[in-house]
């Protein structure tokens, strides 16, 4: 993944000392502390799977702000406000106040071309303090309220708008503003619809797929075991998922379970299609793990359950369920 930064700045919305600072000049995208702070940050945004995906209302005034921008109408420092500006008109009529800083950047990801709105919820922490007390230097330990996240550390908030087709992918939280739950983002700011994203996506599907081999008196273990294992054999051919393809494969012997289940996935409003990272696709399939009645929990690889020649799951006479675990060299304690 090769991320250029062309343009970038800062601007800062302090609630809790009330000063806020337009910045009139970019940050310096040769220094390496700007470059290494915004490529870390923007790589792990990038993958993350708990992006959603949205695109412009034909109404949206950032759009036009965006197109103006992308045209040559308006210069980069002065987008850059326009879009701080709204933040903190959408951020200062929320019922609890958070200080924040917003990098705005300008820059390519393996020739793609993006707008990035970063926002920084500021941290509280400590720094150390030089001061001079009766002629002594005294070294002291501060509350500091301004701090940046640091780069092991994941933005809460953030947009990525692409320069070519303007699809929006973000991470937003709600807020109450006047009383009303909200998304400062996506309906105040980018003014932009909402698609789950594929994290939701995942849980969603396989909490459908229980929910309907439940109401049929299926096994929900068999069921669930089943989507991951096609999602993660999916993601091996096509970064591509479809839901109901899916549902059409676990439930193939049912048509009743197939309909019921497409009806839940339209219902919830999950995508015809959903980008799945196969590395996400895997850790997150590549195993099953239940809990029985008695307390005990047992996970296992999901590929496993198209045999029996490791475990099996038998119905007894009497409703009781029995799992055997089979060719078993040795057993580890953890």
């Amino acid at each position: 993944m090769l991320i250029h930064i062309d343009k970038a700045i800062l601007h800062i919305l302090d609630f809790n000392s009330g000063v806020t600072v337009f910045s009139e000049q970019e940050l310096d995208i040769t220094s390496n502390s700007v470059v290494a702070f915004l490529t870390k940050h923007i790589e792990k945004l990038y993958q993350d799977q708990s992006a959603k995906t949205g695109t412009f209302y034909p109404n949206s005034k950032f759009r036009q702000q965006v197109s103006d921008y992308l045209a040559g109408g308006v210069d980069f420092t002065g987008f850059s406000i326009y879009a701080a500006e709204l933040m903190y008109a959408a951020m200062a009529q929320a019922d609890a106040l958070a200080s924040t800083d917003v990098l705005i950047c300008d820059f390519t990801i393996d020739s793609n071309r993006m707008l990035a709105l970063l926002k920084c919820n500021n941290k509280i922490g400590f720094i150390h303090q030089v001061v001079q007390e009766n002629d002594k230097i005294k070294n002291d330990i501060i509350n500091h309220y301004a701090i940046l996240p640091g780069l092991a550390q994941k933005l809460d908030e953030y947009a990525f708008i692409d320069a070519n087709s303007l699809a929006i992918t973000f991470v937003d939280k709600k807020r109450s503003v006047n009383g009303v739950e909200t998304y400062i983002l996506a309906d105040q700011v980018l003014e932009c619809s909402s698609r789950v994203s594929p994290k939701e996506t995942l849980a969603l599907v396989n909490a459908i797929t229980r929910t309907v081999a439940e109401n049929h008196g299926a096994s929900t273990v068999e069921a669930v075991a089943k989507a991951k294992n096609y999602i993660v054999e999916n993601t091996g051919i096509s970064e591509q998922l479809d839901p109901v393809a899916l549902g059409k494969e676990v439930f193939s012997a049912s048509p009743a379970m197939q309909a019921e289940y497409i009806k839940e996935v339209e219902s919830a409003g999950i995508a015809e299609t959903v980008k799945i990272d196969k590395d996400f696709a895997v850790k997150k399939g590549k195993s099953h793990k239940i809990k029985t009645d008695t307390g005990i929990e047992i996970t296992f690889p999901v590929d496993y359950f198209e045999s029996s020649e490791y475990i099996e799951f038998v119905n007894n006479p009497d409703g009781t369920i029995s799992i055997q675990l089979k060719n078993i060299g040795s057993i580890i304690n953890k």
